[in-house]
């Protein structure tokens, strides 16, 4: 059984320098009143800000700042990485949210690929020109990744590409996909598997939004009859797609290990709010549900600082921390969801959005002119998903009975 590490939160000397220089770029960078008690920016004040920003933030260093320097970055530790982001954070100020690309396959390029490779897309990824999307989920292959079907088979220079995945984001927008491929149809299902870069833009590739209640659309399924992808796009070697791709995953808890929490509090603020203005605040019941809901939020937070202390004590327990923390801030985010609907009464079930439909709701969602949602119920329609993708509730609970706890493996169904 692994054993946790004590988790530390006082930060060395060195990342509190190195906090005041982050701080300093930032109130150098941001626009005059930016921390003023009330701050607005008109809606054209907000768009020259954010067209201008993302070319501050690159002339700075700041986009992929973990990066090695030699393909951009800066060469930031992970505890440097953690205080950019919550200077970045307390500012309020926005760092470049291309999640696929910057947080998922370029680092796994930078861990895997071949120097051709890393020539050929890094600096993509690193100026946003390439689009990405990620090919892992299958109909019958979610949980049991490595069950996937999808197969790719050998034709001279090119690998011939047929199969399906699904619940793939953003793949309407992206002009590559990182995909697990079943290469070697008579391995072992983990080894039999390859990590492949397919260019989306071609025949063969077919992309259906998959349309949710609330009316956005970035979920996708992608069907692929004969594409192609160049042989020498597989990443990590032949058939050793299965240890690439938990890589991959581990990527998704890093350097925001200290900050994701924000965005929940952030929420839990305007549930409170809402409480106040119906008048349930002093409702009992519902004080103590809030209660509860605020204190989740603050054990995400103290579980984020424990994966810091995982990853900084290089204690390898990322995975069983990894499946806690999805497992926990999942579900009480479903929970503060319901809480949420639940104080607003008959006036959550009334479409109060704007209509916009170019407005981006919670989780980089497109709105729907003739469905109006409001942030609140885009979130409770968002959370219902949230203990599904990235490993369902039920899986977390396996592997942290399993590996915390010292349980038997979950029995394989057996053939009738």
């Amino acid at each position: 059984m692994s054993t946790l590490h004590f988790m530390d939160l006082t930060y060395p000397p060195e990342a509190e320098t190195f906090r005041k220089e982050v701080r300093g770029w930032l109130e150098e960078n941001l626009p005059k009143g930016w921390f003023d008690p009330g701050f607005k920016m008109t809606n054209d004040e907000r768009k020259a800000f954010n067209d201008a920003w993302t070319d501050k933030l690159f002339a700075g260093g700041w986009i992929c700042a973990g990066w090695p320097k030699e393909y951009g970055g800066k060469g930031l530790t992970l505890l440097q990485q953690v205080v950019a982001n919550e200077e970045f954070a307390r500012s309020g100020a926005p760092l470049r949210a291309d999640f696929f690309g910057d947080t998922l396959v370029g680092p796994t390029i930078l861990q895997w690929g071949t120097e051709e490779q890393k020539k050929e897309f890094i600096p993509g990824i690193l100026q946003g020109k390439i689009a990405w999307c990620q090919g892992f989920s299958e109909p019958n292959s979610g949980s049991d990744l490595a069950s996937l079907k999808t197969n790719a088979i050998l034709d001279g220079d090119e690998w011939i590409i047929n199969g399906q995945k699904v619940w793939t984001t953003q793949a309407q927008h992206a002009d590559y996909v990182f995909l697990l491929a079943r290469t070697d149809p008579d391995a072992p299902q983990h080894a039999g598997i390859s990590y492949l870069l397919v260019p989306m833009h071609q025949e063969g590739v077919e992309v259906r939004p998959i349309t949710q209640v609330d009316g956005s659309a970035e979920f996708n399924e992608v069907f692929f009859t004969n594409a192609r992808c160049p042989k020498a796009n597989v990443v990590g070697g032949l058939n050793n797609g299965w240890k690439v791709a938990m890589t991959t995953l581990g990527f998704e808890r890093g350097s925001s290990s200290t900050t994701g929490y924000r965005r929940f509090l952030k929420e839990w603020e305007v549930i409170l709010k809402d409480a106040q203005r119906v008048g349930k605040n002093t409702d009992k019941l519902y004080r103590d549900q809030l209660v509860r809901a605020w204190e989740k939020v603050k054990i995400m937070e103290i579980n984020g600082y424990r994966s810091l202390t995982d990853a900084l004590n290089n204690t390898h327990n990322a995975a069983l921390l990894g499946a806690c923390n999805k497992m926990f801030w999942s579900e009480a985010h479903r929970a503060s969801m319901e809480l949420a609907l639940d104080i607003l009464g008959m006036e959550g079930q009334i479409l109060t959005g704007k209509g916009d439909a170019e407005g981006i709701l919670p989780g980089n969602r497109r709105g729907r002119a003739d469905y109006p949602v409001s942030d609140m119920q885009a979130s409770f329609f968002f959370s219902r998903s949230e203990t599904i993708w990235g490993g369902t509730a039920e899986i977390q609970r396996n592997i942290i009975g399993e590996r915390a706890l010292g349980l038997p493996k979950e029995p394989k169904p057996q053939a009738s």
